[in-house]
C-alpha cells in the first residue's frame, strides 16, 4: 500500500526519495491525478505499466516542472511549440515534439516523438525541480478507466501498487490536457481537452 501524505514540504522530500530510488508515485495536476517515475529511470517506469494494465505500445507523456526541463527532453523547440508555450504552459495542454536521447525507448514505445507537459501544480513543479529531472507518466487509474481530479475517487488497487501518493483533495479540473502534435504541418490536435481548439489556432494562425 502506498505511504499517503498531504502535500506538504516534507511529503515533496518524501516523494523524491521515492522517485529516486526507483519508486512510482500519484500525484496531482491541473487536470487529473496523475502517477509517474523519474525519467531517468526505464525500469520505474515499466512499473506505471504494470500498475495500469497498461499496453507498452501506448506511450506515456513527460510531465516538466518548466521549459529548462522540456529543452533537456527534446530535440528543439521550434516557433510554432515556442508560441504556444509563451501562451499556455504552465497549463493543460501537451506538445507533441521529437524527442531526445535523453527520452528512454519505453516512453515512446520506440518512436521518435514525445509528448510532452509543463504542469501548472506547485506540488508537483516542487518535486520535479527538487529530483532534477521531469516525470515520465500518465493518469492516475487502471486502464480504460476514467481519470479522476479527486484523490478520493481513485482506485484503491492503484494506489496499494504504487510507493507514494499526494493526496491533495480536488486537485484540478477533470479534464484531460489537449494534445496537439508539432511534427506535422500544419500541426494536428490529437485529443480536444481543457484548451479550446480555437484558442490554439489563433496563436498558431491556423485557418
Amino acid at each position: 500500500m502506498a505511504l499517503i501524505l498531504k502535500p506538504d514540504p516534507e511529503a515533496i522530500i518524501r516523494a523524491v526519495e521515492v522517485l529516486r530510488n526507483g519508486g512510482v508515485i500519484i500525484f496531482p495536476t491541473e487536470t487529473v491525478y496523475g502517477i509517474g517515475a523519474d525519467l531517468r529511470q526505464p525500469q520505474a517506469i515499466e512499473r506505471i505499466y504494470a500498475i495500469k494494465g497498461r499496453s507498452l505500445d501506448l506511450r506515456l507523456l513527460v510531465h516538466c516542472a518548466d521549459e529548462s526541463q522540456v529543452k533537456g527532453v527534446v530535440r528543439e523547440i521550434p516557433e510554432p511549440a515556442g508560441r504556444l508555450i509563451d501562451a499556455f504552459l504552465p497549463g493543460p495542454l501537451a506538445l507533441i515534439l521529437y524527442r531526445s536521447p535523453l527520452v528512454p525507448d519505453i516512453v515512446t514505445a520506440g518512436g521518435e516523438t514525445v509528448g510532452i507537459r509543463i504542469v501548472d501544480n506547485p506540488y508537483f513543479a516542487a518535486i520535479a525541480r527538487t529530483l532534477g529531472a521531469p516525470l515520465a507518466g500518465t493518469s492516475a487509474n487502471l486502464s480504460g478507466a476514467p481519470p479522476t481530479n479527486e484523490f478520493r475517487a481513485i482506485d484503491p488497487e492503484i494506489i496499494a501498487r504504487c510507493d507514494l501518493a499526494l493526496d491533495a483533495g480536488v486537485a484540478g479540473s477533470g479534464r484531460p490536457s489537449t494534445i496537439i502534435d508539432l511534427t506535422r504541418d500544419p500541426p494536428v490536435i490529437l485529443r480536444a481537452g481543457e484548451i479550446d481548439p480555437a484558442q490554439l489556432q489563433a496563436v498558431l494562425k491556423l485557418k
